[in-house]
């Protein structure tokens, strides 16, 4: 059942999963289908680290009653290295602050096409920069712009799920959503929500294994990485001066309520100071 209220999600957290096969053997995508590499053990420690670090960030960053009473819900990639990483990152979290866990195809990484033959790939790759990394579509694979369409539409059910209340989350409570993804995934994600160009997604940095990055709803109603991470930390990614601009402004509230797409009028258009009467 839908309600009148709308619960928006005190923060949504993107995850990366942890160190797998693959991140340290390329030969292992020649042999192993890409959605059955598994974590390493390395991998599973981080999970379970990033686990603890994110309850400890969620249980302290409190705001009003219903802080003490924060609740999580996940979305996860079906790939191995993400399902485990989330099953390790759960360890951390009491049964009764889980709300629930949906399997989330959408979310799943870039695809390269079917068994990657290593030397093969470093050439594909090294065409793939000459080309440009957000269009060049791998052979019988994607390119991240294919990316981007599924994640928009993950994004459009996201967004039912939470008018609809569909996580079925007590209004006295703080809704937290964790998305386990994949690193290019998440950038396009980041790249959807904050209606970055395809010039800003090119500068980004891909996540560290189980790294985490977090979105909070902001004074004005806007969310930002600009609460729970520096200027550095942003900077570190890839993001530019304006970019970071942007995100501390969402923190109080003050940002311009015009349409993100004005933000890039001076790059297309020469004119913009000049009035009728002058023309």
């Amino acid at each position: 059942m839908g309600t009148d209220k709308k619960i928006l999600p005190k923060r949504i957290i993107l995850m990366r999963h942890g160190e797998s096969a693959g991140n340290i053997d390329q030969g292992a995508y020649a042999t192993t289908p890409d959605h059955k590499i598994p974590l390493t053990e390395e991998g599973r420690a981080q999970a379970r680290e990033a686990g603890r670090k994110m309850r400890a960030l969620i249980s302290s960053a409190q705001s009003g009653a219903c802080g003490e009473n924060w609740r999580v819900y996940f979305y996860v990639s079906p790939y191995e290295r993400t399902r485990t990483t989330l099953r390790e990152v759960g360890k951390a979290f009491s049964r009764r602050r889980v709300i629930g866990v949906r399997e989330e195809c959408r979310i799943r990484e870039q695809d390269f096409g079917n068994f990657q033959v290593e030397d093969r790939m470093k050439v594909i790759k090294e065409t793939r920069e000459r080309f440009g990394r957000f269009f060049y579509r791998f052979p019988e694979g994607e390119s991240a712009s294919d990316v981007y369409d599924r994640v928009s539409s993950f994004l459009e059910s996201l967004w039912r799920d939470v008018d609809m209340n569909r996580h079925q989350v007590d209004p006295s409570s703080e809704l937290n959503l964790v998305i386990v993804s994949h690193g290019l995934t998440s950038r396009v994600f980041l790249m959807k929500w904050f209606k970055w160009t395809v010039e800003e997604f090119e500068r980004l940095n891909n996540l560290g294994n189980c790294e985490f990055r977090v979105m909070e709803l902001g004074a004005g109603g806007e969310y930002t990485f600009g609460i729970h991470h520096t200027e550095e930390e942003m900077l570190a990614w890839g993001m530019s001066k304006d970019m970071i601009n942007d995100q501390i402004v969402r923190v109080d509230g003050s940002r311009e309520t015009l349409d993100d797409c004005t933000l890039h009028l001076d790059e297309y258009f020469d004119l913009l100071g000049v009035t009728d009467d002058e023309e």
